[in-house]
């Protein structure tokens, strides 16, 4: 007989059955801001169903069972031959059939693709964020092949397609492909001057072979590879596919899988080619990293629209926690204190998203032929971009901890799922090129190109004399572009001000006053903390919490 001592109260109930885009208002609004009138219906209507699908019991289960069981390598199969395959979960292949058939490797040259792949990209992520990973690789290798027009004839629309298919087949024969990407090698890490990978002309023209490794290849199960090798001119990028056109294997062999921190579901690897790895080179020998910069560029952007994913999840869960429990005569959510909290947490999240979907949007425009917006978008994108990226992925890590701590020792067991969030959190302030990369990149726009500051400036200074403290924050920032001794040394401390200031300036404008309010106050005008749960108790806490509650 089953013994009963107690009976369960005062438990919130799991957050589940609710529709992540819908529920989301800083998304929702960022999407009917930057898309076309005459796109919005259909936008919506996509990402609504994204959002309830990411919301359901059954995709946050393939979510768990894809953690649970990470992926695993095989070098050979049962008769000794080398495969060097990935074998992933069931539920691993549904999530990413799943987004892809939603379109999400799939935004260059659609009519708002980047906005619409970006709110999608950001509801998923937050069903899991490892599929991520080949989503963005494919979506971004897309302008580096443009380098080469035979190529991109090829592979590009079987990188834009909405079909997933996981075996590996010549890519003449698949409806549809995943790209990865291999830069980095153990001896260089993000110097990638470095490399030592060799590549060896052979009679065709623009094929080689590869000698070498790499120390992180991302995605090792996709058909095919952007690779950065030393050629005989220099630094050079190449597409390295897994299967040759006539059905056998390229030389690719996988050494291991890396055994991560967080991003479990995924899989990262060493690859080796050992002097017969095939290779078509993409754009000109010894121009490999203006190749891939496009390609880089783009998967930075959704390591700012990842943390931004995880933060909003996180913060839902922490909002929904306080929402239902009960301590010391009332629930949480009404505690000064732990609102104080939850509404800090909500904006550090809603200025996250704000921020890389006005980025999002500009890489529409920058798409378009010419003109000076089309420049304009591009000239912001070079320093915003590294800025954003800097930042925001900074911020991750301490809202994932913070939020775990609102549900106090739950928060800490598996169960809650605080914990993968909490795992996850430093991902993306490491991919593709950790902060001081980013700062560095922000600081060596400001010196080679004007135009980046010039677009800057124009962006903030859209938000000018609508608050006071954005104003003085704006006016310290150009006292500190006015002096660019030492600069590297403090690169860092210029990219906060750049990105916070930034990130101030699209609040102001396109924020509800409360949010816009609080954020220059708290970090702008020094009215806040060093922790969360620091904001100025005279500010409407109230509606910062209730905006970024989950109905369910």
């Amino acid at each position: 007989m089953e013994a009963s001592t107690h009976t369960v109260t005062n438990q919130a109930p799991p957050l589940l059955g609710y529709d992540v885009f819908t529920s989301d208002r800083a998304l929702t609004e960022a999407v009917g801001r930057h898309l076309a009138p005459d796109l919005l219906a259909e936008a919506r209507e996509e990402l609504a169903l994204l959002g309830r699908a990411s919301g359901s019991a059954q995709v946050r289960e393939w979510g768990e069972q894809a953690n649970g069981n990470p992926p695993r390598l095989r070098t050979h199969d049962r008769y000794g031959h080398r495969i060097d395959e990935v074998e992933f979960h069931p539920a691993w292949h549904r999530l990413l059939g799943r987004s892809v058939s939603a379109g999400l490797t799939h935004a260059w040259d659609r009519p708002g693709g980047h906005v619409r792949r970006a709110a999608g990209f950001l509801v998923v992520s937050q069903a899991e964020a490892g599929h991520g990973c080949p989503l963005s690789m494919t979506h971004a290798a897309v302008p580096a092949l443009r380098a080469e027009p035979e190529l991109a004839a090829v592979w590009e629309p079987a990188a834009l397609s909405h079909v997933y298919e996981r075996e590996l087949r010549p890519v003449a024969e698949k409806p549809g492909a995943l790209l990865g990407m291999a830069m980095t090698e153990k001896q260089g890490g993000s110097d990638v001057r470095a490399n030592t990978t060799e590549a060896r002309p052979l009679a065709a023209d623009g094929e080689y072979v590869l000698t070498g490794h790499k120390w992180f290849c991302s995605a090792p199960m996709s058909d095919a590879f952007l690779v950065l090798a030393q050629a005989p001119a220099g630094l050079t990028c190449f597409l390295v596919p897994r299967v040759l056109a006539d059905g056998s294997r390229n030389a690719f062999a996988i050494q291991r899988l890396k055994d991560k921190l967080g991003n479990r579901s995924n899989a990262s690897a060493e690859v080796e080619f050992d002097g017969t790895t095939w290779a078509h080179r993409v754009g000109e020998e010894g121009r490999g990293i203006r190749t891939i910069m496009g390609m880089v560029a783009a998967t930075r952007l959704d390591c700012v629209l990842g943390s931004a994913a995880l933060m909003r999840q996180a913060v839902a869960q922490a909002v929904h926690h306080a929402s239902y429990r009960s301590a010391f005569g009332g629930p949480l959510v009404e505690k000064p204190l732990m609102r104080n909290v939850l509404a800090d947490l909500a904006l550090e999240s809603e200025a996250a998203t704000v921020l890389g979907m006005r980025l999002a949007a500009a890489y529409d425009v920058a798409g378009t032929e010419g003109g000076s917006d089309a420049d304009r978008e591009r000239a912001l994108l070079r320093i915003a971009v590294p800025a954003a990226k800097y930042w925001v992925t900074k911020r991750c890590v301490p809202v994932a901890a913070e939020a775990l701590e609102c549900l106090g020792g739950n928060g800490y067991v598996e169960e809650s799922g605080m914990p993968r969030l909490l795992r996850e959190s430093p991902l993306n302030s490491v991919w593709e090129g950790s902060g001081n990369v980013q700062a560095l990149d922000v600081v060596r726009a400001l010196r080679t190109e004007p135009a980046a500051l010039d677009a800057l400036l124009r962006e903030v200074g859209a938000a000018r004399g609508a608050d006071h403290r954005l104003d003085r924050a704006i006016r310290g920032l150009l006292v500190e572009l006015a002096d660019l001794e030492g600069i590297e040394a403090r690169a860092r401390r210029l990219t906060e001000r750049l990105a916070l200031v930034l990130q101030g300036a699209l609040l102001v404008r396109w924020a509800p006053p409360g949010v816009a309010d609080a954020f220059c106050a708290a970090r702008l005008g020094g009215d806040g903390g060093a922790a969360f749960g620091t904001l100025p108790h005279t500010l409407d806490l109230r509606a910062l919490v209730e905006r970024a509650r989950v109905e369910v």
